[in-house]
């Protein structure tokens, strides 16, 4: 599905701790220069006025009138209803806020709000990493096409959202592709977040050299260090993203086993893919002893390295093989190996949430 030559405006904002980035796509591009407010405010009101102000602010500034609001904001919420909920970061929401239809009631068009994972994935299975990958496979004369995509995000925390047959699953909690609540493969008691995140690498790369978190360089200079640009320990710097990818690689080989598609990652940190994604993929594969002594695939399905150039030469080759109808004079394609593929956002993370805030509501309003 595509909206590249849809004449459609839907107005966009990327709500986040700490700004509040407003903008307007049509036809899977941005039209205006974002426009930025605060997102901290003194009380719910100020807030609220300041969210109606962003929106108020774009609409002034387009030609054509915009059909839907579509955005990304925190949760927990009931996206279906526009109700946010109960907000670590954003305590005047506590009890419930019907944001949705405030807007709704503001502006006199449909609103539409959703997980910032989960609009990613949609963004990069609209216009990303999924047709990209899909058109590859033309080209390389695979007749093998992938309809599913898990999208994850890696920074501040750690995100996901899932895009199956052209489709968001939301859960019927509005709580689809929570992975960051899966279990923490190193340390039992703790969800996987706190190894897959900004924090996770910092503490790491501390506890590796010995130095006090308050004085922990950041994940960027943390990978400079492993790449060997800057001075520092690069040993340390290296173990410190290999653990990342390791806890990582657990919760998206079990989100990967129940799903079955490619995996796109964005996030603040998904540009030192060079540091951890094969560690990733390789771990993915890595397979689990028996009982019986002999080992197990970890998954179904092998994952490859979509930014190495031998992983993706080899995703892309085709195994199929014609085989015969029995009792009959036909025969079908078929291909014994089951691939997957694990890449880097093509889009970067915030063009592909306003490009899937947009196809999404395009597709309800569509319905």
């Amino acid at each position: 599905m595509t909206y590249k030559n849809d004449s459609r405006t839907v107005m966009t904002l990327d709500a986040g701790g700490t700004n509040m980035v407003f903008s307007a796509v049509q036809a899977e591009q941005e039209i205006l220069d974002h426009f930025v407010l605060p997102a901290k405010a003194e009380s719910l009101e100020v807030l609220l006025k300041t969210i109606i102000e962003g929106f108020r602010h774009v609409e002034n500034k387009l030609v054509d009138k915009p059909v839907a609001i579509s955005f990304a904001f925190p949760g927990p919420a009931d996206y279906e209803n526009g109700i946010i909920g109960d907000l670590q970061n954003l305590p005047f929401f506590k009890g419930g806020v019907a944001l949705g239809p405030m807007l709704q009631e503001t502006f006199g068009i449909p609103v539409f709000i959703n997980n910032d994972g989960d609009l990613f994935a949609y963004g990069e299975a609209i216009a990303g990493l999924l047709p990209e990958i899909n058109k590859k496979l033309e080209e390389a004369g695979n007749p093998k096409r992938y309809r599913n995509l898990f999208g994850v995000t890696f920074g501040t925390g750690f995100g996901g959202g899932i895009v199956t047959r052209n489709g968001l699953l939301f859960g019927d909690n509005s709580s689809g592709g929570e992975i960051n609540r899966m279990r923490n493969r190193t340390f039992k008691h703790w969800d996987a977040e706190e190894s897959v995140s900004i924090r996770g690498i910092k503490r790491e790369y501390a506890n590796n050299t010995g130095v006090n978190m308050a004085s922990c360089p950041e994940p960027r200079d943390i990978f400079e260090i492993g790449m060997g640009r800057v001075k520092g320990d690069q040993p340390a710097a290296i173990q410190a993203f290999e653990a990342f990818a390791r806890d990582a690689a657990d919760a998206i080989a079990n989100a990967v086993t129940l799903l079955d598609g490619l995996v796109v990652i964005g996030g603040g940190l998904s540009g030192a893919y060079p540091l951890f994604l094969q560690k990733l993929v390789d771990e993915m594969n890595y397979p689990f002893d028996t009982m019986s002594g002999h080992s197990l695939d970890r998954m179904e399905v092998v994952a490859y390295n979509l930014e190495n150039e031998s992983g993706l030469t080899s995703f892309l080759k085709s195994s199929s093989v014609e085989i015969p109808v029995p009792f009959t004079n036909q025969s079908l394609t078929f291909d014994p190996d089951k691939k997957i593929g694990v890449g880097i956002s093509r889009l970067g993370t915030s063009r592909a949430v306003s490009i899937g805030a947009y196809a999404f509501a395009l597709a309800r309003l569509d319905g």
